[in-house]
């Protein structure tokens, strides 16, 4: 990718890495001072260091290197299988483990071990990172994922995700005793408007977000229930749980900052039950992954 920059008085007396960042999206400065170290920059034709000083009229020709997605390499890992034929692949994840590969995950993912367990036979609609992905659970969410094997399982599985066909209930431990039985929460989740990590109720930007919830057991402090989701939005129950004020135990983006319970890392959330009408045989076929360890040790220690 070559970009050529003209200096106008507007941005003179800027080091150059600062004058670069500010005129091109994307790049970041240190990325820029990377490319700069690597002779990519020239100024009038000639290599310049970061801190050299535009003045107006230089002329900025700037070469980055075309962005180039890290192969994905196959790991043998021990994977919880709930069920798996030719087209579809049901596992059951642990906490802890990241879905696919991204920014700082590019090993230990549940897509290297997919791509060992089914030597490449999976789907390729999300692409090279992302292959027989078709929705995602968070890494500290355990339980039920569905994972596609070819592109024909891909497509349904996602129709049936987007008319919101598809059974799924997850297992939380929240904070506050919930007084009602039942209840549902109907808020649009969108980015948080300041934090771009985080997920909020969003009126404006925010996508229909719908979370049925039921009540399984009370404690002095905690309430133990299922939740049954509408639609996939991302962290949905844990905003959904959190702005009707009961936020999931262990969550300490969403909840309290400190976790009240020593040694607990991530929210407790488990993905119990996945119900799918499966692509080939167009039956009706329902998986259940049981509590983990800990979740069950949890809810012994608060009864």
């Amino acid at each position: 990718m070559k970009q050529l920059l003209t200096v106008t008085e507007e941005g003179k007396d800027s080091r150059l890495d600062a004058y670069i960042s500010g005129q091109l999206d994307g790049l970041s400065r240190s990325y820029i001072q990377k490319i700069l170290k690597n002779g990519g920059v020239l100024v009038n034709g000639k290599a310049e260091k970061s801190s050299y000083r535009v003045l107006p009229g230089d002329v900025v020709e700037v070469t980055a290197p075309e962005p180039t997605e890290p192969e994905i390499v196959a790991e043998k890992m021990d994977l919880d299988i709930l069920y798996e034929d030719q087209d579809i692949i049901l596992i059951n994840k642990p906490k802890g483990m990241v879905v696919h590969p991204a920014a700082g995950h590019y090993s230990g993912t549940l897509v290297n071990g997919l791509m060992d367990h089914c030597r490449g036979d999976l789907s390729g609609i999300n692409g090279v990172m992302r292959p027989g992905i078709v929705h995602r659970i968070d890494m500290d969410t355990t339980g039920v994922l569905i994972v596609c094997k070819n592109d024909f399982a891909h497509q349904s599985i996602a129709e049936q995700l987007k008319v919101h066909s598809i059974t799924r209930k997850y297992y939380a431990i929240v904070h506050g005793v919930i007084k009602e039985d039942q209840g549902t929460v109907n808020a649009p989740i969108g980015r948080h408007p300041t934090d771009r990590k985080k997920m909020s109720i969003n009126a404006k930007n925010g996508k229909e977000a719908v979370t049925h919830y039921r009540v399984l057991m009370r404690f002095a402090a905690y309430t133990y229930v299922e939740c049954q989701l509408e639609t996939g939005r991302t962290h949905q129950i844990r905003v959904h749980m959190a702005s009707i004020h009961h936020p999931l135990l262990g969550d300490t983006v969403y909840g309290p900052a400190k976790c009240p319970i020593g040694g607990l890392e991530g929210q407790t959330l488990h993905a119990g039950v996945l119900g799918i009408i499966h692509p080939r045989t167009g039956k009706y076929m329902e998986f259940s992954a049981p509590l983990p360890e800990y979740f069950q040790k949890l809810l012994n220690i608060l009864k």
